[in-house]
């Protein structure tokens, strides 16, 4: 796949474009999005993800369609496990409603700045050294087990990690309690203060880098072209400002999810080591020569994510529905 410099710069110019025109029509002035509206633009920036893929097909053939969809189809799922944390953090700052968007916004053009980073030394590590495949692999089975284990106990590990860097924080720099408008810094008596807003922004900034390290590595045992990793990133994060009012409701319901993911890291850290132990060069594995093992297609990939996916949310919503059918007849 070739991919010129001005194909990414265009790219980066339309996502830049997009989050510009998200700001100015969207968050500039503070308000809480009705359910209409963010559902109306999640719909919207889910079908410009989709035009895009379909450009990808037309201009690069199935084979990177299909890399560029179950990317942002793992990048999305995980994107929604990483609303959990949203809310968490929107509600021990004690976030008004229509301030929240302004953080959300920010935050996620700080994650695709930060996952860029991580995209670019990624691809610089995998074409150095093929066994870094084998880290990335080893490192989402590890993953994908401590999620497992952790299910139900995730907020409380969060709000645990939040305290620590507001501490920090608070250590540091003058910190008021009280919010002034959607401002990120105060006058008080003529002396500057940061406001809760600016240290939600900075918890969630922080929880971003935290969230790159189980993507970066997840989407990269799914293609290796990094321009499809960046592009499936920008374009899962894009909506999850709108996904958050839309859904916020429903997160509760979604019981099952981090089983679901679970098992998907664990499926993508597998076909990682299978892909390292294909392109082995490490001389205490085999002599280093290619060890003949299947490789995982990315039919079966997008087919194992997608039925993953169905599965844990039905379950969920069945569940979810069963216990309120009992306690409504209790």
């Amino acid at each position: 796949m070739h991919i010129t410099p001005m194909v990414w710069i265009i790219t980066c110019l339309v996502i830049l474009g997009l989050f510009i025109f998200d700001f100015f029509a969207h968050v500039r002035t503070p308000h809480a999005p009705t359910l209409r509206e963010s559902g109306f633009w999640s719909a919207v920036y889910i079908g410009i993800a989709i035009l895009f893929g379909l450009f990808v097909v037309w201009q690069w053939g199935a084979g990177y369609g299909g890399e560029y969809f179950a990317g942002y189809v793992t990048e999305k799922a995980l994107s929604v496990d990483n609303l959990f944390v949203f809310v968490i953090i929107m509600s021990s700052f004690a976030v008004p409603r229509e301030y929240q968007q302004k953080v959300l916004l920010i935050g996620i053009v700080m994650a695709l700045v930060l996952r860029g980073i991580f995209i670019a030394v990624g691809a610089a590590a995998i074409n150095a050294y093929s066994w870094v495949f084998y880290l990335f692999g080893f490192f989402l089975v590890y993953t994908a087990i401590k999620l497992f284990k952790d299910h139900g106990h995730e907020a409380e590990e969060e709000e645990k990690r939040e305290n620590r860097i507001v501490t920090v924080v608070r250590k540091f720099v003058p910190t008021t309690e009280e919010y002034d408008g959607d401002r990120l810094v105060t006058k008080i008596d003529g002396k500057r203060f940061v406001t809760p807003l600016l240290l939600a922004l900075i918890a969630i900034g922080f929880t971003d880098i935290l969230f790159a390290l189980d993507s970066i590595p997840a989407i990269y045992g799914l293609t290796q072209e990094p321009y499809i990793v960046f592009a499936a990133n920008a374009f899962a994060l894009m909506g999850l400002r709108q996904l958050y009012f839309l859904i916020g409701g429903l997160l509760e319901r979604l019981v099952y999810l981090s089983y679901g993911l679970s098992f998907i890291l664990a499926f993508i850290g597998v076909k990682l080591v299978l892909h390292a132990l294909h392109e082995n060069t490490l001389p205490f594995i085999n002599g280093g020569e290619h060890v003949a093992v299947p490789e995982v297609s990315i039919a079966l990939s997008l087919t194992v994510i997608i039925g993953t996916l169905v599965v844990t949310t039905v379950a969920s919503l069945l569940k979810t529905r069963g216990e309120q059918d009992q306690s409504t007849s209790a």
